[in-house]
Protein backbone atom coordinates (compact mmCIF):
# COMPACT_ATOMS: atom_id res chain seq x y z
CA UNK A 1 0.00 0.00 0.00
CA UNK A 2 2.95 2.43 0.61
CA UNK A 3 5.95 3.00 -0.48
CA UNK A 4 9.27 5.08 -2.02
CA UNK A 5 12.29 6.30 -3.41
CA UNK A 6 14.39 8.80 -3.72
CA UNK A 7 15.33 12.38 -5.55
CA UNK A 8 13.35 13.35 -8.99
CA UNK A 9 12.74 14.24 -12.73
CA UNK A 10 10.32 17.89 -13.04
CA UNK A 11 8.42 18.58 -15.73
CA UNK A 12 6.71 22.00 -16.02
CA UNK A 13 3.71 23.14 -18.26
CA UNK A 14 3.62 26.31 -19.99
CA UNK A 15 1.12 28.17 -22.13
CA UNK A 16 2.84 29.59 -25.56
CA UNK A 17 0.91 32.59 -27.34
CA UNK A 18 2.65 33.26 -30.72
CA UNK A 19 0.50 34.21 -33.39
CA UNK A 20 2.58 32.90 -35.93
CA UNK A 21 2.44 29.35 -34.54
CA UNK A 22 -1.22 29.71 -33.84
CA UNK A 23 -2.12 30.67 -37.48
CA UNK A 24 -0.33 27.79 -38.92
CA UNK A 25 -1.92 25.63 -36.04
CA UNK A 26 -4.81 26.67 -36.23
CA UNK A 27 -5.35 26.71 -32.40
CA UNK A 28 -6.00 28.84 -29.59
CA UNK A 29 -4.00 27.88 -27.07
CA UNK A 30 -1.01 25.73 -27.35
CA UNK A 31 0.84 24.46 -24.31
CA UNK A 32 3.74 22.91 -24.24
CA UNK A 33 5.86 20.14 -21.94
CA UNK A 34 9.85 20.33 -21.27
CA UNK A 35 11.03 17.55 -20.09
CA UNK A 36 13.45 14.73 -21.20
CA UNK A 37 12.72 14.09 -25.28
CA UNK A 38 9.80 11.84 -26.49
CA UNK A 39 8.89 9.88 -29.49
CA UNK A 40 6.47 7.86 -31.19
CA UNK A 41 5.05 5.78 -33.53
CA UNK A 42 1.78 3.20 -34.56
CA UNK A 43 -0.57 0.88 -32.25
CA UNK A 44 -3.74 -0.53 -32.30
CA UNK A 45 -4.47 -1.95 -29.21
CA UNK A 46 -6.38 -5.12 -27.90
CA UNK A 47 -7.80 -5.65 -24.58
CA UNK A 48 -10.59 -7.52 -22.47
CA UNK A 49 -12.74 -4.91 -20.63
CA UNK A 50 -14.89 -3.44 -23.48
CA UNK A 51 -16.76 -0.47 -21.34
CA UNK A 52 -16.02 3.10 -23.32
CA UNK A 53 -17.52 6.25 -22.31
CA UNK A 54 -19.47 8.10 -24.61
CA UNK A 55 -16.93 10.79 -24.22
CA UNK A 56 -13.78 8.76 -24.90
CA UNK A 57 -12.33 7.06 -27.89
CA UNK A 58 -11.85 3.35 -28.35
CA UNK A 59 -8.01 3.27 -27.90
CA UNK A 60 -4.43 5.17 -28.91
CA UNK A 61 -4.11 5.71 -33.08
CA UNK A 62 -0.70 7.01 -33.59
CA UNK A 63 0.01 8.34 -37.21
CA UNK A 64 3.44 9.81 -37.05
CA UNK A 65 6.23 9.96 -34.43
CA UNK A 66 6.26 12.19 -31.52
CA UNK A 67 7.00 15.02 -31.70
CA UNK A 68 5.39 14.79 -35.80
CA UNK A 69 6.16 17.14 -38.03
CA UNK A 70 4.44 20.29 -37.05
CA UNK A 71 5.57 19.80 -33.42
CA UNK A 72 8.93 19.75 -35.04
CA UNK A 73 9.47 23.60 -35.86
CA UNK A 74 10.02 24.41 -32.75
CA UNK A 75 12.57 24.22 -30.66
CA UNK A 76 12.21 22.54 -26.94
CA UNK A 77 8.83 21.44 -27.18
CA UNK A 78 8.35 17.79 -26.80
CA UNK A 79 4.67 18.54 -28.78
CA UNK A 80 1.81 20.65 -29.20
CA UNK A 81 -1.56 19.21 -28.64
CA UNK A 82 -4.68 19.21 -29.85
CA UNK A 83 -7.37 20.02 -27.06
CA UNK A 84 -10.26 20.78 -29.12
CA UNK A 85 -10.00 16.74 -30.19
CA UNK A 86 -8.72 15.31 -26.96
CA UNK A 87 -11.50 13.44 -25.07
CA UNK A 88 -11.61 12.06 -21.61
CA UNK A 89 -8.65 10.08 -20.85
CA UNK A 90 -6.81 10.60 -24.46
CA UNK A 91 -4.66 13.53 -25.36
CA UNK A 92 -4.73 14.52 -29.21
CA UNK A 93 -1.42 16.27 -30.45
CA UNK A 94 -1.50 18.06 -33.62
CA UNK A 95 -0.26 15.63 -36.29
CA UNK A 96 -3.48 13.67 -35.39
CA UNK A 97 -1.81 10.77 -32.91
CA UNK A 98 -4.39 10.44 -29.99
CA UNK A 99 -2.22 8.90 -27.32
CA UNK A 100 -3.79 6.89 -23.94
CA UNK A 101 -2.79 10.18 -21.11
CA UNK A 102 -1.60 8.57 -17.81
CA UNK A 103 0.40 11.36 -17.05
CA UNK A 104 -2.03 14.50 -17.49
CA UNK A 105 0.02 17.38 -17.59
CA UNK A 106 1.66 16.27 -14.42
CA UNK A 107 -1.92 14.99 -12.59
CA UNK A 108 -3.32 18.14 -13.35
CA UNK A 109 -6.47 17.25 -15.04
CA UNK A 110 -8.83 15.94 -13.00
CA UNK A 111 -11.86 14.40 -14.80
CA UNK A 112 -10.36 13.90 -18.29
CA UNK A 113 -9.89 16.66 -21.30
CA UNK A 114 -13.30 18.24 -22.42
CA UNK A 115 -15.75 16.66 -19.99
CA UNK A 116 -19.33 18.20 -20.70
CA UNK A 117 -19.94 19.34 -17.06
CA UNK A 118 -17.12 21.58 -17.41
CA UNK A 119 -17.82 22.71 -21.29
CA UNK A 120 -21.23 23.87 -19.72
CA UNK A 121 -19.83 25.91 -17.56
CA UNK A 122 -18.03 27.71 -19.85
CA UNK A 123 -20.81 28.38 -22.24
CA UNK A 124 -23.21 29.23 -19.33
CA UNK A 125 -24.01 32.58 -20.87
CA UNK A 126 -24.26 33.71 -16.50
CA UNK A 127 -20.81 32.76 -16.38
CA UNK A 128 -19.78 35.09 -18.99
CA UNK A 129 -18.88 38.31 -17.11
CA UNK A 130 -16.33 36.40 -14.93
CA UNK A 131 -14.76 34.31 -17.50
CA UNK A 132 -14.30 37.71 -19.83
CA UNK A 133 -13.39 40.43 -16.82
CA UNK A 134 -10.99 38.01 -14.13
CA UNK A 135 -12.12 39.89 -11.43
CA UNK A 136 -9.46 40.99 -9.25
CA UNK A 137 -10.34 38.77 -6.42
CA UNK A 138 -7.94 40.90 -4.11
CA UNK A 139 -9.38 43.61 -4.06
CA UNK A 140 -13.00 43.33 -5.97
CA UNK A 141 -14.65 40.20 -5.94
CA UNK A 142 -17.45 39.10 -7.77
CA UNK A 143 -21.36 38.85 -6.31
CA UNK A 144 -21.66 35.30 -4.43
CA UNK A 145 -17.83 34.30 -4.15
CA UNK A 146 -18.29 33.37 -0.78
CA UNK A 147 -21.18 31.48 -1.44
CA UNK A 148 -19.22 29.96 -4.90
CA UNK A 149 -16.08 29.04 -2.04
CA UNK A 150 -18.38 27.30 -0.19
CA UNK A 151 -20.03 25.18 -2.86
CA UNK A 152 -16.39 24.53 -4.40
CA UNK A 153 -13.63 24.83 -2.53
CA UNK A 154 -14.85 24.37 1.31
CA UNK A 155 -17.15 21.63 0.23
CA UNK A 156 -13.98 19.26 -0.22
CA UNK A 157 -12.10 21.02 2.87
CA UNK A 158 -10.16 18.63 4.83
CA UNK A 159 -11.67 17.67 8.32
CA UNK A 160 -10.54 20.56 10.85
CA UNK A 161 -10.63 23.33 8.12
CA UNK A 162 -12.94 26.13 8.32
CA UNK A 163 -10.63 28.66 6.04
CA UNK A 164 -9.15 29.05 2.27
CA UNK A 165 -7.13 30.77 0.85
CA UNK A 166 -7.33 31.34 -2.69
CA UNK A 167 -4.23 31.62 -4.94
CA UNK A 168 -3.15 31.04 -8.82
CA UNK A 169 -0.90 27.73 -8.38
CA UNK A 170 1.57 25.50 -6.43
CA UNK A 171 4.27 27.32 -6.08
CA UNK A 172 2.75 30.85 -5.01
CA UNK A 173 0.56 28.35 -2.36
CA UNK A 174 3.12 27.31 -0.82
CA UNK A 175 5.02 30.93 -0.65
CA UNK A 176 1.77 32.30 0.78
CA UNK A 177 1.54 29.36 3.23
CA UNK A 178 5.21 30.07 4.59
CA UNK A 179 4.40 33.75 5.24
CA UNK A 180 1.02 32.73 6.87
CA UNK A 181 2.96 30.18 9.42
CA UNK A 182 6.00 33.04 10.19
CA UNK A 183 3.09 35.37 10.31
CA UNK A 184 1.48 32.89 12.97
CA UNK A 185 4.49 32.21 14.90
CA UNK A 186 5.60 36.23 15.18
CA UNK A 187 2.05 36.76 16.85
CA UNK A 188 2.25 34.27 19.16
CA UNK A 189 5.43 35.71 20.19
CA UNK A 190 3.15 38.74 21.48
CA UNK A 191 2.49 42.27 19.98
CA UNK A 192 5.38 44.62 18.05
CA UNK A 193 7.58 46.54 20.00
CA UNK A 194 7.02 50.42 19.47
CA UNK A 195 8.92 52.13 17.16
CA UNK A 196 9.81 52.04 12.99
CA UNK A 197 9.73 48.88 11.82
CA UNK A 198 12.99 47.54 9.91
CA UNK A 199 12.70 46.85 6.29
CA UNK A 200 17.20 46.61 6.21
CA UNK A 201 16.68 42.71 7.66
CA UNK A 202 16.73 43.41 11.47
CA UNK A 203 14.25 42.42 13.73
CA UNK A 204 11.30 43.27 14.45
CA UNK A 205 10.33 43.48 10.13
CA UNK A 206 12.69 40.70 9.30
CA UNK A 207 12.84 38.27 11.75
CA UNK A 208 15.57 35.17 11.50
CA UNK A 209 12.93 32.22 11.03
CA UNK A 210 13.23 29.01 9.20
CA UNK A 211 11.03 25.91 8.14
CA UNK A 212 12.02 22.42 8.01
CA UNK A 213 11.87 20.76 4.80
CA UNK A 214 12.77 16.64 3.73
CA UNK A 215 15.67 15.50 1.63
CA UNK A 216 13.65 14.97 -2.17
CA UNK A 217 11.07 17.24 -1.41
CA UNK A 218 9.48 19.60 -4.01
CA UNK A 219 7.14 22.50 -2.72
CA UNK A 220 8.14 24.57 -6.03
CA UNK A 221 10.17 26.74 -7.80
CA UNK A 222 9.71 30.00 -6.43
CA UNK A 223 12.85 31.66 -3.76
CA UNK A 224 11.35 30.74 -0.70
CA UNK A 225 9.37 27.07 -2.43
CA UNK A 226 12.89 26.55 -3.59
CA UNK A 227 14.73 26.74 0.09
CA UNK A 228 12.84 23.89 0.59
CA UNK A 229 13.07 22.00 -2.77
CA UNK A 230 15.44 19.12 -2.52
CA UNK A 231 15.36 17.36 -5.72
CA UNK A 232 17.36 18.11 -8.69
CA UNK A 233 20.50 20.54 -8.20
CA UNK A 234 19.75 22.59 -11.62
CA UNK A 235 16.07 23.73 -9.93
CA UNK A 236 18.31 25.68 -7.64
CA UNK A 237 21.35 26.44 -9.95
CA UNK A 238 22.58 30.45 -9.77
CA UNK A 239 19.49 31.25 -7.43
CA UNK A 240 20.43 32.42 -4.25
CA UNK A 241 18.68 30.22 -1.26
CA UNK A 242 17.94 30.65 2.05
CA UNK A 243 19.88 28.52 4.94
CA UNK A 244 16.88 26.83 6.24
CA UNK A 245 17.47 22.75 8.17
CA UNK A 246 16.59 19.75 5.62
CA UNK A 247 16.01 16.50 7.47
CA UNK A 248 16.36 13.05 6.14
CA UNK A 249 13.37 11.11 4.46
CA UNK A 250 13.11 7.34 5.25
CA UNK A 251 14.68 5.70 1.97
CA UNK A 252 12.40 2.09 2.91
CA UNK A 253 13.35 -1.12 1.62
CA UNK A 254 10.95 -3.52 -1.01
CA UNK A 255 8.93 -5.37 -0.70
CA UNK A 256 7.60 -3.54 2.35
CA UNK A 257 6.38 -7.10 4.01
CA UNK A 258 9.96 -8.09 3.89
CA UNK A 259 11.92 -5.14 5.56
CA UNK A 260 9.26 -4.32 8.06
CA UNK A 261 12.10 -4.07 10.70
CA UNK A 262 14.85 -2.36 8.84
CA UNK A 263 12.24 0.06 7.49
CA UNK A 264 11.00 0.92 10.96
CA UNK A 265 14.39 1.91 11.80
CA UNK A 266 15.11 3.92 9.26
CA UNK A 267 11.81 5.92 10.14
CA UNK A 268 12.50 6.33 13.67
CA UNK A 269 16.30 7.76 12.42
CA UNK A 270 14.76 10.12 10.17
CA UNK A 271 12.02 11.28 13.20
CA UNK A 272 14.94 11.19 15.16
CA UNK A 273 17.11 13.96 13.35
CA UNK A 274 14.26 16.21 12.16
CA UNK A 275 13.57 16.42 16.37
CA UNK A 276 17.25 17.22 16.96
CA UNK A 277 17.33 19.71 14.05
CA UNK A 278 14.10 21.68 15.30
CA UNK A 279 16.19 21.45 19.20
CA UNK A 280 19.79 22.73 17.24
CA UNK A 281 18.39 25.52 15.27
CA UNK A 282 16.12 26.87 17.97
CA UNK A 283 19.07 26.74 20.68
CA UNK A 284 20.93 29.52 18.15
CA UNK A 285 18.30 31.80 17.52
CA UNK A 286 17.03 30.67 14.40
CA UNK A 287 13.81 29.46 15.30
CA UNK A 288 11.72 26.69 13.51
CA UNK A 289 8.80 28.24 13.04
CA UNK A 290 7.40 25.20 10.92
CA UNK A 291 7.43 21.97 9.00
CA UNK A 292 6.47 21.47 5.41
CA UNK A 293 6.02 17.89 3.96
CA UNK A 294 4.64 15.93 0.92
CA UNK A 295 2.09 13.17 1.79
CA UNK A 296 4.05 11.35 -1.00
CA UNK A 297 6.60 12.63 -2.72
CA UNK A 298 6.21 12.99 -6.19
CA UNK A 299 9.11 14.83 -7.74
CA UNK A 300 11.57 13.28 -5.49
CA UNK A 301 10.98 9.82 -6.93
CA UNK A 302 7.60 8.67 -5.57
CA UNK A 303 8.50 8.17 -2.00
CA UNK A 304 6.48 6.99 0.30
CA UNK A 305 6.39 6.51 4.45
CA UNK A 306 4.53 4.73 6.73
CA UNK A 307 0.89 6.39 7.92
CA UNK A 308 2.09 5.84 11.47
CA UNK A 309 5.09 8.26 10.06
CA UNK A 310 3.75 10.99 9.55
CA UNK A 311 1.46 10.82 13.14
CA UNK A 312 4.60 10.87 15.01
CA UNK A 313 5.98 13.65 12.89
CA UNK A 314 2.95 15.94 13.34
CA UNK A 315 3.21 14.91 17.00
CA UNK A 316 7.06 16.26 17.12
CA UNK A 317 5.95 19.18 15.77
CA UNK A 318 2.91 19.81 18.25
CA UNK A 319 5.66 19.09 20.96
CA UNK A 320 8.36 21.96 20.10
CA UNK A 321 5.42 24.65 18.56
CA UNK A 322 5.93 24.23 14.87
CA UNK A 323 3.23 24.53 12.49
CA UNK A 324 2.24 21.44 10.14
CA UNK A 325 1.77 22.14 6.38
CA UNK A 326 1.16 18.89 4.41
CA UNK A 327 2.28 19.81 0.51
CA UNK A 328 -1.17 18.19 -1.73
CA UNK A 329 -0.40 20.07 -4.50
CA UNK A 330 0.25 16.49 -6.61
CA UNK A 331 -1.25 14.18 -4.00
CA UNK A 332 -4.81 16.26 -3.93
CA UNK A 333 -7.95 15.38 -5.49
CA UNK A 334 -9.02 12.19 -4.91
CA UNK A 335 -6.13 9.86 -6.70
CA UNK A 336 -5.14 7.97 -3.78
CA UNK A 337 -8.98 7.06 -3.60
CA UNK A 338 -9.55 9.90 -0.51
CA UNK A 339 -10.09 13.62 -1.55
CA UNK A 340 -6.73 14.50 0.46
CA UNK A 341 -3.79 11.95 0.95
CA UNK A 342 -3.06 12.52 4.28
CA UNK A 343 -6.47 11.51 4.92
CA UNK A 344 -4.91 8.04 5.16
CA UNK A 345 -2.72 8.91 8.17
CA UNK A 346 -5.75 9.14 10.56
CA UNK A 347 -3.83 12.22 12.54
CA UNK A 348 -6.01 12.81 16.00
CA UNK A 349 -5.01 16.69 15.37
CA UNK A 350 -5.22 17.93 11.75
CA UNK A 351 -2.20 19.81 9.71
CA UNK A 352 -2.01 23.61 10.44
CA UNK A 353 -2.00 23.85 6.81
CA UNK A 354 -2.52 21.94 3.65
CA UNK A 355 -2.00 23.42 0.63
CA UNK A 356 -3.20 22.22 -2.96
CA UNK A 357 -2.87 23.23 -6.75
CA UNK A 358 -3.20 20.65 -9.90
CA UNK A 359 -6.60 18.70 -10.29
CA UNK A 360 -7.98 21.47 -7.76
CA UNK A 361 -7.86 23.67 -11.05
CA UNK A 362 -7.06 26.62 -8.74
CA UNK A 363 -4.36 27.02 -6.06
CA UNK A 364 -4.20 28.10 -2.66
CA UNK A 365 -4.33 26.76 1.29
CA UNK A 366 -6.56 25.96 3.88
CA UNK A 367 -5.85 26.79 7.70
CA UNK A 368 -7.05 27.01 10.78
CA UNK A 369 -8.39 30.08 11.92
CA UNK A 370 -5.11 30.84 14.03
CA UNK A 371 -3.06 31.38 11.01
CA UNK A 372 -5.18 33.77 9.83
CA UNK A 373 -2.84 37.19 9.10
CA UNK A 374 -3.86 39.88 12.16
CA UNK A 375 -3.75 42.45 9.82
CA UNK A 376 -5.45 43.04 6.40
CA UNK A 377 -3.46 42.92 3.04
CA UNK A 378 -0.56 40.32 4.38
CA UNK A 379 -1.40 37.83 2.24
CA UNK A 380 -2.34 39.50 -0.70
CA UNK A 381 -1.65 39.53 -4.25
CA UNK A 382 -4.06 41.42 -7.28
CA UNK A 383 -5.05 37.99 -8.58
CA UNK A 384 -5.24 35.77 -5.88
CA UNK A 385 -6.00 33.16 -8.02
CA UNK A 386 -8.72 32.72 -10.64
CA UNK A 387 -12.34 32.75 -9.92
CA UNK A 388 -13.22 30.72 -13.51
CA UNK A 389 -11.22 28.18 -11.92
CA UNK A 390 -13.51 28.20 -9.00
CA UNK A 391 -16.77 27.50 -11.11
CA UNK A 392 -15.43 25.01 -12.94
CA UNK A 393 -13.87 23.00 -9.41
CA UNK A 394 -17.85 23.14 -8.36
CA UNK A 395 -18.53 21.12 -11.08
CA UNK A 396 -15.72 18.87 -10.72
CA UNK A 397 -16.60 18.05 -7.35
CA UNK A 398 -20.70 17.44 -8.18
CA UNK A 399 -19.11 14.81 -11.20
CA UNK A 400 -16.14 13.25 -8.53
CA UNK A 401 -19.27 12.66 -6.33
CA UNK A 402 -21.99 11.90 -8.34
CA UNK A 403 -19.84 9.53 -10.90
CA UNK A 404 -18.14 7.83 -7.05
CA UNK A 405 -14.99 8.80 -8.90
CA UNK A 406 -12.96 8.10 -5.49
CA UNK A 407 -13.93 4.68 -5.70
CA UNK A 408 -13.67 4.41 -9.32
CA UNK A 409 -9.65 5.24 -8.06
CA UNK A 410 -9.50 2.91 -5.55
CA UNK A 411 -10.54 0.05 -8.65
CA UNK A 412 -8.63 1.16 -11.47
CA UNK A 413 -5.53 1.56 -8.69
CA UNK A 414 -5.74 -2.14 -7.66
CA UNK A 415 -5.70 -3.13 -11.42
CA UNK A 416 -2.53 -1.18 -12.15
CA UNK A 417 -0.88 -2.06 -8.89
CA UNK A 418 -1.31 -5.53 -9.52
CA UNK A 419 -0.23 -5.54 -13.12
CA UNK A 420 2.90 -3.55 -11.73
CA UNK A 421 3.72 -6.44 -9.59
CA UNK A 422 2.97 -8.97 -12.41
CA UNK A 423 5.41 -6.58 -14.56
CA UNK A 424 8.36 -6.24 -12.29
CA UNK A 425 7.71 -9.85 -11.15
CA UNK A 426 8.19 -11.13 -15.11
CA UNK A 427 10.95 -8.09 -15.79
CA UNK A 428 13.08 -8.46 -12.78
CA UNK A 429 15.98 -7.17 -14.70
CA UNK A 430 14.08 -4.25 -15.39
CA UNK A 431 11.84 -3.03 -12.88
CA UNK A 432 11.35 -2.79 -8.99
CA UNK A 433 9.70 -1.44 -6.24
CA UNK A 434 6.20 -1.48 -7.65
CA UNK A 435 3.90 1.00 -5.03
CA UNK A 436 1.23 3.30 -4.80
CA UNK A 437 -2.39 4.15 -3.23
CA UNK A 438 -5.03 4.37 -5.54
CA UNK A 439 -4.03 5.44 -8.99
CA UNK A 440 -1.39 7.49 -7.43
CA UNK A 441 1.60 4.62 -8.42
CA UNK A 442 4.92 4.43 -9.50
CA UNK A 443 7.71 1.82 -10.43
CA UNK A 444 11.10 1.69 -10.60
CA UNK A 445 13.32 1.11 -13.52
CA UNK A 446 17.10 -0.25 -13.43
CA UNK A 447 18.59 3.18 -14.16
CA UNK A 448 18.09 6.67 -15.49
CA UNK A 449 18.62 6.09 -19.30
CA UNK A 450 16.51 2.98 -19.41
CA UNK A 451 13.60 4.24 -17.87
CA UNK A 452 14.09 8.06 -20.42
CA UNK A 453 14.05 4.86 -23.14
CA UNK A 454 11.28 2.99 -21.68
CA UNK A 455 9.03 6.34 -21.69
CA UNK A 456 9.83 6.43 -25.28
CA UNK A 457 8.63 3.39 -26.26
CA UNK A 458 6.12 3.49 -24.45
CA UNK A 459 4.83 6.84 -26.06
CA UNK A 460 5.49 5.04 -29.33
CA UNK A 461 2.79 2.81 -28.36
CA UNK A 462 0.16 5.16 -27.62
CA UNK A 463 0.76 6.22 -23.52
CA UNK A 464 1.88 9.37 -22.36
CA UNK A 465 3.50 8.70 -19.30
CA UNK A 466 6.28 10.84 -16.91
CA UNK A 467 9.21 10.54 -14.81
CA UNK A 468 10.27 11.23 -11.28
CA UNK A 469 12.99 11.08 -8.97
CA UNK A 470 16.34 9.60 -10.82
CA UNK A 471 14.96 6.35 -12.19
CA UNK A 472 11.05 5.89 -11.46
CA UNK A 473 7.95 6.09 -13.74
CA UNK A 474 4.86 8.01 -12.07
CA UNK A 475 1.56 6.78 -13.11
CA UNK A 476 -0.93 9.98 -12.79
CA UNK A 477 -4.43 9.03 -14.43
CA UNK A 478 -7.53 11.62 -14.14
CA UNK A 479 -10.01 10.13 -12.16
CA UNK A 480 -12.10 8.46 -15.05
CA UNK A 481 -9.35 6.36 -16.00
CA UNK A 482 -11.21 2.75 -15.37
CA UNK A 483 -10.47 -0.58 -15.26
CA UNK A 484 -10.49 -0.81 -18.75
CA UNK A 485 -8.03 1.85 -19.41
CA UNK A 486 -5.84 0.17 -16.58
CA UNK A 487 -5.42 -3.00 -18.61
CA UNK A 488 -5.03 -1.04 -22.07
CA UNK A 489 -2.46 0.83 -20.51
CA UNK A 490 -0.35 -2.35 -18.52
CA UNK A 491 -0.66 -4.40 -22.32
CA UNK A 492 0.86 -1.61 -24.26
CA UNK A 493 3.45 -0.90 -21.15
CA UNK A 494 4.01 -4.38 -21.13
CA UNK A 495 4.65 -4.70 -25.07
CA UNK A 496 7.26 -0.87 -24.49
CA UNK A 497 9.53 -3.52 -21.60
CA UNK A 498 9.22 -6.19 -23.87
CA UNK A 499 10.92 -4.40 -27.01
CA UNK A 500 13.81 -3.34 -24.31
CA UNK A 501 14.16 -7.30 -23.39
Amino acid sequence: NVSKMSMNYPVTAGLISCSGILAQMKILHLYFLISFPFSIGHRHQQTTAKRVEEVEFDGPCMKTEVPGPRSKSVVQVNFFCDYEESKGNYLVDVDGNRMLDVYTQIASIPIGYNHPALTKVMTDPKNMGTFVNRPALGMMPPEQFSEKLVNGLMAVAPKGFSRVQTMACGSCSNENAYKAIFIWYRVRAGPWISGVLSFFFQVPGCPDLTLLSFMGGFHGRTLGCLATTHTKAIQKLDVPSFDWPIAPFPQLRYPLDQFERENAREEARCLEEAEDLIVKWNQKGRHVAGVVIEPIQAEGGDNHASFDFYRKLRGITKKHGCAFLVDEVQTGGGSTGKFWAHEHWGLDDPADIVSFSKKMLTGGYYQKDSFQPDKPFRIFNTWLGDHTKNLLLTEVIKVIKTENLLDQAKRSGKVMLEGLYDLQDKYPHLLSKARGIGTFCAIDVKDEDTRNLLLLKARNKGVVLGGCGTQSIRFRPALVFTEHHAHLFLDIFNDAIAELK
